[in-house]
């Protein structure tokens, strides 16, 4: 067991990069009385593409430091970190370094309400393909919806797209309109996409644009943040612990005013970041 701080904390949002701050904007959106830190590994990004072992490793260095910055409950709002290194972490690691702080993923969440969004039963995911190769949402959805049909499709150049500030130009508008017509013509009856990687909604705009009628785009952060919010309800012991005070400290492994910068496509506003180092 480590020596850790035992007095109220805030609430950890853990990323690879970016992406992340739309699961935070969704959280705070529903729950903006918690105190929240952000840490995205900016420095070691993309993490789609690099083995469960890799990814395993730098997501628990994260949530260690966010432990050791007064954390008691962690959220890995990465969909990638979540399929790779939540579990490891649960089941090995914090009954070792403390039983009694939470890391929770948002691959669960998302899984959790599909039953409720698809009428066909038909889902297709979208997502990097680190995500897709781990079937992480395959085997949820079909813990709580043994009926529902789930179809995923990687989409690498998607991430670099909205990193790279294309998010609006003409080769998101190719790769995009061809990722869904894949994704539609591997399964037609798809009534409802999930959007498994959190840089993906800022593509909304050509997502809404090339997807057929009828078809409904799951974003993750609103049903993370119900998910949020439920789990305070049904753990006060936990609730308690959550510092109140409605600030937000971010933190990047990369260059803070690059992080800053790059930060406006998903929050449209300006914050002030803090370099950290990892491992």
């Amino acid at each position: 067991m480590i020596d850790l701080p035992v007095a109220p904390g805030p609430i950890g949002v853990f990323d690879s990069g970016y992406g992340g701050l739309t699961i935070l904007d969704g959280i705070r959106q529903l729950l903006p009385q918690y105190d929240y830190v952000y840490l995205g590994d900016n420095a070691r990004a993309p993490y789609g593409t690099r083995s469960f072992d890799v990814v395993y490793e730098f997501t628990r260095q994260a949530v260690m430091r966010l432990f050791e910055l007064g954390c008691h409950l962690v959220i890995l709002g990465c969909n990638t970190a979540s399929a790779k290194a939540l579990r490891t972490i649960q089941q090995h690691d914090l009954p070792h370094i403390d039983p009694h702080r939470r890391v929770l993923g948002i691959i669960i969440p998302t899984a959790e309400v599909i039953g409720q969004l698809t009428q066909s039963r038909h889902v297709g995911i979208l997502a990097t393909e680190g995500t897709i190769r781990s079937q992480s949402y395959n085997i949820e959805i079909e813990k709580r919806h043994p009926d529902v049909c789930v179809t995923g499709l990687a989409c690498p150049m998607w991430v670099p797209l909205v990193e790279n500030n294309e998010a609006n130009g003409p080769g998101a508008d190719y790769f995009v309109q061809k990722n869904m017509e894949q994704l539609m013509a591997s399964d037609p009856k798809i009534d409802t996409i999930v959007l498994g990687c959190t840089h993906y909604p800022i593509l909304m705009p050509k997502i809404e644009k090339y997807k057929r009628p009828g078809v409904t785009v799951v974003r993750q952060g609103k049903y993370v943040a119900q998910s949020l919010d439920d789990y305070l309800r049904r753990h006060p012991e936990m609730e308690a612990k959550c510092q109140k005070g409605g600030h937000v400290r971010y933190l990047t492994t990369e260059n803070a005013e690059k992080f800053s910068e790059s930060a406006w496509l998903f929050l449209r506003k300006r914050i002030e970041v803090e370099h950290i180092d990892l491992g």
